[in-house]
C-alpha cells in the first residue's frame, strides 16, 4: 500500500516515514502544497496524509483542486489541535478523516488502517482469503495458523492483494502500489515476487490470468469468512 505524507516539518516527516514504513506501506513525501497537489494528481496513491499548514498552497486548497479534479483518494488531514474551523473546512473540501496535533503514531497508523479498510470494502481489522489470513495492525500474515516469513516487499503485495482479492491486478498497478517514488521499478521483479508469495502460500492461490495480470483467491473448498 503506498501512502503520500504531506507535511512540512521535517522532525514530523522523519518520524512519520519511518513509522510508516515500519508498518509496512511505501512512502513518498511532499514538503509543501504546489508539490501535493502534483503528486496527487499524478500517482496512484491508496491514501494521503495531508497537514492543513503548508507553504506555497495551504492543505484544504490543495484538497479541494484534487476533489475538483476527480481525484477520489482517501484523506486523512492534520490539523492544529482546537482549531475546529480547519476539521469543518478540511472535511467540507473532501477529506475522510482527521487527527488534531500533538498526535500519538499508533492512533495515526490505527486511523490510516481504518481508512483503507473502508476504501477497499473491508470492515473486519484483519484480512482473510481461505486460510490465509494477514493482520495489517500487527504486519504479520499466517496460513492455517502457521506464521508467514515475507520480506517487506513480499508483504506489501500480499497486503495490496488481499485488500483487492478476486479481482485481477496488472503488473503495472502492482508495481505503482508496491513502490515508492524514488524506487528504481521494474514490473519484471513483480514475477520474482509472485513466485516467491507462491512457494510460501501455496501456488493455487494466486492465480495468472494471461495477459492481464494475477488474481488472489481461495483454494477449492475453502471457506471465504
Amino acid at each position: 500500500m503506498r501512502i503520500l505524507l504531506v507535511e512540512d516539518d521535517p522532525d514530523l516527516t522523519r518520524q512519520l516515514k519511518l513509522a510508516l514504513a515500519d508498518a509496512g506501506y511505501a512512502v513518498d513525501h511532499a514538503p509543501d502544497g504546489e508539490e501535493a497537489q502534483f503528486l496527487g494528481e499524478t500517482e496512484p496513491y491508496d491514501a494521503v496524509i495531508l497537514d492543513l499548514g503548508l507553504p506555497k498552497v495551504d492543505g484544504v486548497s490543495v484538497l479541494e483542486r484534487w476533489r475538483r479534479g476527480s481525484v477520489t483518494t482517501p484523506v486523512l488531514i492534520l490539523t492544529a489541535r482546537g482549531a475546529w474551523s480547519d476539521k469543518v473546512a478540511g472535511f467540507d473540501a473532501g477529506a475522510d478523516d482527521y487527527l488534531a496535533k500533538p498526535f500519538h503514531t499508533e492512533e495515526l497508523l490505527a486511523r490510516l488502517r481504518a481508512l483503507l479498510r473502508r476504501s477497499a470494502g473491508h470492515a473486519a481489522p484483519s484480512l482473510s482469503c481461505g486460510a490465509l489470513r494477514l493482520d495489517p495492525r500487527a504486519a504479520r500474515a499466517s496460513v492455517n495458523g502457521e506464521p508467514l516469513r515475507l520480506t517487506s516487499l513480499e508483504y506489501r503485495l500480499l497486503h495490496y492483494m488481499m485488500m483487492h482479492q478476486g479481482r485481477v491486478i496488472g503488473r503495472t498497478e502492482l508495481v505503482e502500489h508496491l513502490y515508492d517514488q524514488d524506487f528504481d521499478r521494474d514490473s519484471n521483479t513483480i514475477e520474482v515476487f509472485i513466485g516467491r508469495l507462491r512457494k510460501k502460500l501455496g501456488a493455487d492461490r494466486i492465480e495468472t490470468v494471461r495477459g492481464l495480470g494475477y488474481r488472489l483467491t481461495p483454494l477449492e473448498g475453502e471457506s471465504t469468512e
